[in-house]
């Protein structure tokens, strides 16, 4: 019988057999189909444009069938839907029927009486459109849109279809901006090419987000999410994005272009010809800002005070923002008549719940970070320390951060440090610019912030990508089993994103046994994070908080775990409206620096806030005016706030309307009608709060607790040192972990006296062997170790020797010494990729390494004896590398960005040369390596062999005084 017929693909064979897309072998090595232009990059500037104009130009010397390209007019009269559908309908009639291949769609034509279709939305249902009548693989399209200009616009374009851009009103702004600059033509064309680089650059990095390194592989993605837009939009011009919230249709579209469209053009009230808007920076009566003047001295007004009438005063204009937030949108429905306050929980229960964002010192100065640290203490709530580390004076101070973080950089992160801890939460995602790592400028690395984080004054310290060490929810259950073994007593967090498909996530997590997880909202953004990514990145928490409440009971997790929300949380309001749609506890973070005096002036990366806030200058922080006692006052008004409205909903506390979403319903307004809050407010069966202490891991990992006991002897009189000989197995997890952290408790990084402890074992090593080593513990195995040797390494040393040693035998796995801040570690075998990425301390030598070895490398010593991978040294700012280059192939390999290679050969490196020396002959004490030994018994000879890896911004690795 013949199979059904697929409709796609019928129009599909139709058109390959009518003439306007033929078949052909693509294995062919002398194609004369394969006729292209190809630019450098999407964003064409008027130069590319005229050259590609000229290749569709009959009277062009250049001219091509290929290349025959024909211009259509985006500008509409009236009905957007109708325009757009006979757009469409005319440019696959023009592809079918005239041989047109290149689609040039241009919105220049707008006037008085003619609006223009968003270009995105054009792009997307042109591009769909194309792909259901089998043409668009014929096609280019290019964009000539004023619509273009900046980063997220292009790609937005970019990711629906469009083939190349033209932002020609970004150009003849920069033109028109300058043109009073008496600037020469050279000079005007550079300005024009900074912006064309700067486009690209944002391009790259909105890319690098997504994980994907080709235009070509971005274009035509849809890897956006929509909110707000009605299915039938979603469906017919972003059909590859997921829609978060249904809303508005093409008239409510139009509704707005139309206003728009006469606003713009209605100049009669305005001082200036256009109006200048207010989306990037506060205008008075432009868009609107949470965190507007008014506002952020209403609240420093009323946290002076402390007075219920100016926390009131506060609220009032909050009021005034009517509908900007999705919580907005819903007013309470309660079940029960009212009941008086005094039934209603204490202040205090109210004040566990609470919890400041993380916030690094580093992106915030030393007095801001301590200040929230103290009052957060004082009403019993938890500070965040964020991921730049913390100054060991204030463990177990009243100034001790109790959550510690754990970000992909690993900033400070030692077994001191995590030790201190009540909660360790693992940063996977920020909510202000997800998929991003953070990055501190080099001007704000202090002294201070230099030995908080393992590296040197002034140098640029950047975090990678939470992939890095993440790379499956497996690695992210070894990463929280790793810190279980480091300090028992903590509860460890996993901080997500609000995005589609959060829910997913979620339920990995609690499978991966973290105890608590945070849904980061779009909202935030303290510190350092750049607008582009405030403006376009990260979605509201009320969507993601919904989905993975939801997604965990229908998962029979929720009972596991603790759930919390943060971004934009100002208000009693706001908590009351969070706990209803599943939030256990709540963390603030821009409205507390603004208590601290913060004055949203968006210049945190610059290093000049004025107000001591987020600088690292002494001059500067000595404007810092914020007090514990404001912070103090500010939770106080906000508690106060919280039980009056469960006093008015007729509940006692807030564990009694966790999760409830009965209690709300949307708003009687015509504006809200429109939206589709459905999934939001959905209300599955099953537990509401986290019902246990801990979400325990099945692996009890009993070998290393039994060896803790023998140890505990030498822990407690540390002038005593002992030798176990044991078998470990790759059952055997995170071993030294557990013993590393009983050192901590009584020693922090001081740890003990060198081999106070020795460990000779046999076998092969479970993931994360030596993580979070300390000093006084040396391990050594005869056999192999799996993936994160060492990962987190503060002090000690590990040797492995496996059984077949040598270049051409793997002694350990991927990511070894990842963020390793002291120690040593000699393989006498090669180990896999990402090999001592981020390390920022430890000294380590093997025999050879897989791809992306010494990533993002701040510091540390590390001497590879055979071949590496490509993509050495990527970010890397500080430390030094010796490569031994037998093979003369390593050049090729080196990523060349932030480092350059150097001979040791010579007299000016003498010290290098003799330091490389007497680092191997301890390696072969170590290790027996027979490669080792046969370079050191031919040192004179093999010498010049050797590439030394080093920043580019440090004259000599070895002595960092000495660096520029």
């Amino acid at each position: 019988t013949n199979p059904p017929i697929d409709p796609y693909r019928e129009k599909v064979v139709m058109s390959l057999n009518t003439g306007f897309g033929e078949l052909h072998n693509i294995l062919d090595e002398n194609p004369n189909h394969a006729i292209r232009l190809k630019t450098i990059s999407p964003i064409l500037m008027k130069e590319k444009f005229d050259v590609l104009l000229s290749f569709g130009d009959k009277k062009s010397p250049r001219y091509q069938d290929s290349y025959k390209n024909q211009t259509f007019d985006t500008t509409y009269e009236s009905n957007l839907k109708g325009s757009l559908e006979d757009l469409t309908q005319d440019i696959i009639e023009a592809v079918q029927e005239n041989g047109v291949r290149i689609i040039i769609l241009s919105d220049k034509n707008l006037s008085k009486k003619l609006k223009t279709i968003p270009m995105a939305m054009a792009v997307g249902k042109i591009n769909q459109s194309l792909l259901e009548a089998g043409i668009r693989h014929i096609t280019s399209m290019v964009a000539i849109s004023a619509e273009v200009y900046d980063p997220h616009s292009a790609s937005v374009l970019i990711a629906y279809g469009a083939t190349a851009i033209y932002p020609y009103l970004m150009y003849a702004t920069i033109i028109n901006s300058y043109s009073k600059s008496n600037l020469s033509r050279n000079q005007m064309v550079k300005k024009l090419k900074n912006s064309h680089k700067a486009i690209n650059s944002g391009i790259l990095k909105i890319m690098s987000k997504m994980g994907i390194s080709t235009v070509a592989s971005y274009r035509s993605s849809g890897l956006f999410d929509t909110i707000g837009l009605s299915d039938n939009i979603t469906s017919e011009c972003f059909s590859n994005s997921m829609s978060l919230l249904g809303g508005l249709n093409y008239n409510d579209i139009e509704e707005r272009i139309a206003l728009y469209h006469t606003e713009a053009f209605d100049t009669k009230q305005r001082i200036y010809p256009i109006n200048l808007g207010g989306y990037f920076k506060y205008i008075a009566n432009n868009e609107y800002h949470d965190f507007a003047p008014d506002v952020t001295k209403a609240m420093q007004k009323m946290a002076d005070s402390g007075k219920m009438e100016d926390y009131d005063k506060f609220l009032s204009l909050m009021s005034k923002r009517e509908l900007k937030v999705i919580r907005d949108f819903f007013e309470f429905n309660s079940d029960r008549d009212s009941i008086e306050i005094d039934e209603v929980e204490s202040v205090d229960k109210i004040f566990v719940r609470f919890a400041s964002a993380a916030m690094s010192l580093g992106a915030i100065s030393p007095e801001a970070h301590e200040a929230i640290a103290v009052a957060m203490n004082t009403i019993g709530g938890q500070s965040n320390s964020g991921e730049g580390g913390e100054d060991s004076t204030r463990f177990g101070t009243i100034k001790n951060s109790k959550i510690k973080q754990v970000a992909s950089g690993r900033f400070g992160v030692t077994p001191e440090y995590l030790v201190s801890a009540q909660e360790i939460q693992i940063k996977v995602a920020q909510g202000a610019k997800p998929g991003e790592g953070g990055q501190l400028p080099g001007h704000k690395v202090t002294p201070l912030i230099a030995s908080l984080r393992y590296t040197i004054p002034g140098v640029t310290l950047i975090s990678p990508p939470p992939h890095h060490d993440i790379y499956s929810i497996e690695d992210l259950a070894q990463l929280i089993f790793d810190l279980k073994q480091i300090n028992p007593g903590a509860k460890i967090t996993v901080k997500l994103v609000s995005t589609g498909g959060v829910g997913t996530i979620a339920a990995g997590v609690a499978k991966a046994y973290a105890d608590k997880i945070i849904i980061s909202g779009g909202d935030g953004g303290t510190g350092a994070a750049p607008l582009s990514s405030i403006k376009y990145a990260g979605n509201p928490w009320e969507i993601g908080l919904a989905e993975a409440h939801n997604a965990l009971k229908v998962n029979h997790l929720r009972s596991m775990v603790h759930l919390q929300t943060d971004g934009g949380l100002k208000t009693g309001l706001d908590i009351i409206k969070a706990a209803i749609l599943g939030a256990e506890s709540y963390a603030f973070g821009t409205g507390v620096l603004v208590l601290l005096g913060c004055k949203i002036l968006r210049i945190c990366h610059t290093n000049k806030c004025t107000v001591g806030v987020a600088t690292q200058e002494e001059e500067l922080r000595d404007h810092f005016v914020g007090t514990v006692d404001r912070l103090v006052s500010y939770f106080t008004l906000i508690a106060q706030d919280i039980r009056r409205i469960l006093a008015s909903l007729g509940y006692k506390s807030l564990e009694d309307i966790i999760g409830k979403t009965e209690l709300l319903k949307v708003i009687d307004n015509d504006f809200a009608k429109k939206f589709d809050f459905s999934s939001i407010l959905m209300n599955k069966e099953g537990t509401n709060t986290c019902q246990v202490q801990s979400n325990e891991p099945y692996d009890k990992n009993e070998f290393e607790i039994g060896l803790v006991e023998e140890i505990q002897e030498v822990i407690q009189n540390p002038t005593n040192s002992i030798v176990l000989n044991k078998t470990i197995s790759n059952i055997n997890r995170s071993f030294g972990t557990r013993i590393s952290g009983e050192i901590a408790k009584y020693y922090g990084n001081k740890g003990l006296a060198d081999d106070s402890i020795i460990i000779n074992l046999t076998g092969t090593a479970g993931q994360s062997f030596g993580t979070f080593l300390t000093k006084g513990i040396s391990i050594k195995l005869n056999g192999a170790a799996n993936d994160y040797v060492c990962k987190g390494m503060n002090g000690g040393k590990v040797v492995i020797t496996p059984k077949l040693q040598g270049p051409t035998f793997g002694g350990a796995g991927n990511t070894c010494l990842y963020g390793a801040t002291g120690g040593k570690l000699y393989v006498a075998g090669i180990v896999g990729e990402r090999f001592a990425v981020r390390n920022s301390g430890a000294i380590a030598v093997v025999e050879g390494t897989g791809d992306h070895a010494c990533e993002y490398m701040t510091d540390g010593v590390v001497v590879i004896l055979g071949d590496t991978g490509v993509n050495f040294g990527a970010g890397m700012t500080g430390g030094v590398a010796f490569v031994y280059d037998a093979n003369i192939n390593f050049a090729d390999k080196l990523n060349r960005e932030l480092v350059e290679i150097i001979r040791i050969d010579t007299d000016d490196t003498d010290r290098e040369r003799h330091y490389l020396k007497k680092l191997l002959k301890e390696y072969i004490k170590e290790t027996g390596s027979k490669n080792a030994e046969y370079i050191i018994d031919n040192f004179r000879d093999r010498v010049r062999y050797f590439w030394m890896v080093k920043s580019k911004d440090m004259k000599s690795p070895l002595n960092p005084d000495e660096g520029d």
